[in-house]
């Protein structure tokens, strides 16, 4: 058996290097591309989110978002709305702080929970405050997926298209901003474009919700781009 050490030995040295080597170029991968994961697993269960700032367009109680404990969710964890105010005309958001951009890749899971007036999840980029950005969203109360211009609180509506969105099921949206071109994608499918050169600038990323939607988010992905 002597014969064997180092050989054992050699084994022994080279799978935990190889891992750190992994995790290394991964790392190296996630810096290079620009991608920032919102660490949500890592957040305090009853308080609210790190890093994120609430708002709300139009009318109503402010939002209320806090983390919350979920199974289904990565890592146990989730970022939720809250609040139950029924005002139609109602907007909550959970604005990111850490990334600024014009063009940008966001991808996320949500789960409409509750709400009888609605339950929405979207996504706002370029996002320069409370009235001004664009926003993908999809409801499942309506069954469809909409995209959406806010200017000075007032909505617009620029695309849409009708498809199944399940309650209290988790659920991929996604919304890609390039120049005047934007794309929407959910459960992994590319949904439509659309384009408007209304906000060229660089603006903020947020969660977003309608009325008394209690909704949660998981799994943030952001993605700058050139």
């Amino acid at each position: 058996m002597r014969g064997y050490g180092p050989l054992f030995l050699s084994a022994a040295l080279v799978l935990p290097l190889a891992g750190l080597a992994l995790m290394a170029s991964d790392r190296l991968a996630l810096a290079q591309s620009g991608l920032v994961l919102v660490a949500v697993q890592r957040m305090k269960v009853g308080a609210p989110p790190e890093g994120f700032d609430a708002a709300r367009t139009g009318r109503g109680d402010p939002a209320e978002w806090t983390v919350v404990a979920d199974d289904g969710a990565d890592g146990g964890r989730a970022v939720e709305q809250t609040s139950t105010d029924p005002t139609d005309y109602r907007f909550p958001l959970a604005i990111y702080g850490a990334v600024s951009a014009a063009n940008v890749d966001v991808m996320l899971r949500f789960k409409p929970v509750a709400g009888k007036v609605d339950q929405a999840g979207g996504i706002a980029v370029r996002v320069s405050d409370a009235d001004n950005y664009y926003v993908a969203r999809a409801n499942a109360l309506e069954d469809n997926v909409r995209f959406y211009r806010v200017v000075k609180g007032r909505r617009e509506q620029l695309s849409g298209a009708d498809l199944k969105v399940a309650s209290n099921t988790w659920h991929t949206l996604g919304l890609r901003a390039e120049g005047e071109r934007f794309t929407i994608s959910y459960d992994g499918q590319t949904l439509y474009d659309a384009t408007d050169a209304t906000f060229a600038q660089a603006g903020k990323v947020a969660l977003w919700t309608k009325s008394d939607s209690v909704t949660r988010f998981d799994q943030i992905k952001i993605t700058p781009l050139p």
